[in-house]
């Protein structure tokens, strides 16, 4: 089934949404989308005893205006931008009125915070119950994540061997001297985790199609946790070659990136293999990259927000905008 050619943008008239507005803007002006942003509301409830036996009628209007307004904002900045935009106002939770809103969209895009820790995971927030649950991919965009971007341009070399260098201001604002549209520095630089699951293949098709669509150099991840104390393989015997284990993790990333990379002639994927688990590895990278890209199985609900996935700890603790690619959205894209 193809999807339509437009991105979702959640806004609340934060800092955080305005960011992520903003990467949506430079994506959509890359491949030629247009944009629908919603803002959302919540009326509130009240328990009978609150009433005092009353009846008290509750007028929405000023908190539907101040949606509208928030939505007003958002659409004058992208359409500054050179972005085709429309709006809607929906009435409901947010992570509940955008994943409904997925189904019809190619690609969702949300800010955060970027506070993680227990309480935003078990809470549910918009940027942790979105990914896990749309019906399409959805990206994440920290809110420190644009200055990390600009201070990155400048860095030489691959993820992990450059960053902090000063920002570029040449030919626009600070870190878009290619050209991307909008306010959001370019993407250089995308890192992709690959696991040889449906989900990490899946996630690499994507990675490739940014990659594509930014002209950035990708790089493909694959982590094992073989060194001492690092938990996962711990347990293996003594007379266990860890050299040899690298080896065959980098033998197997070999076979899944050089078969994309007949499909897409042309394509030039960088291969790491590395001692760590996937999240730590990812999270590393995404203090040099520009976008890390993640598959997820799925599970969502309160398991997939506790218990702390690979996708759910990138997504808390990267340093760059993440796209995560969950079991949902490639079952019915």
């Amino acid at each position: 089934m193809s999807r339509p050619e437009v991105v979702l943008v959640g806004v609340d008239g934060s800092a955080a949404s305005m960011h992520a507005l903003d990467w949506a803007v430079a994506w959509a002006g890359k491949v030629g989308w247009s944009l629908h942003l919603v803002s959302s509301y919540t009326l509130p409830s009240f328990t009978a005893a609150s009433l005092d036996g009353g009846y008290a009628a509750f007028d929405d209007t000023s908190m539907a205006e101040g949606a509208q307004a928030v939505l007003a904002e958002a659409e004058e900045r992208a359409v500054a931008a050179g972005a085709r935009v429309t709006t809607s106002v929906a009435t409901g939770d947010a992570a509940g009125v955008l994943v409904e809103l997925s189904a019809d969209h190619g690609l969702a895009v949300v800010g955060t915070r970027g506070r993680g820790g227990f309480t935003e995971r078990l809470l549910g927030t918009v940027s942790s119950a979105l990914p896990a649950h749309a019906h399409c991919p959805v990206v994440v965009v920290p809110l420190a994540s644009q200055k990390q971007a600009m201070w990155s341009q400048g860095g030489a070399g691959q993820p992990g061997e450059g960053a902090g260098q000063e920002p570029t201001t040449a030919g626009g604002p600070a870190g878009t001297a290619d050209g991307a549209p909008g306010g959001w520095p370019a993407v250089r630089r995308i890192v992709v985790g690959v696991d040889g699951s449906p989900q990490a293949e899946a996630a690499l098709t994507h990675a490739i199609q940014q990659a594509q669509a930014w002209g950035a150099e990708l790089s493909a991840v694959a982590g094992v946790p073989v060194g001492a104390g690092s938990g996962l393989l711990a347990w293996l015997p003594s007379n266990i070659d860890h050299e040899q284990v690298l080896a065959d993790i980098a033998a197997g990333l070999d076979a899944i990136v050089d078969k994309h990379e007949a499909l897409h002639p042309g394509m030039r994927i960088r291969r790491i293999v590395l001692d760590g688990t996937g999240a730590e590895l990812l999270t590393e990278f995404s203090t040099a990259a520009d976008l890390i890209v993640v598959g997820s199985r799925g599970r969502g609900g309160f398991r997939g927000l506790l218990l702390g996935s690979t996708s759910q700890a990138v997504l808390h603790h990267s340093a760059c905008p993440v796209l995560v690619v969950n079991k949902h959205s490639t079952e019915e894209g």
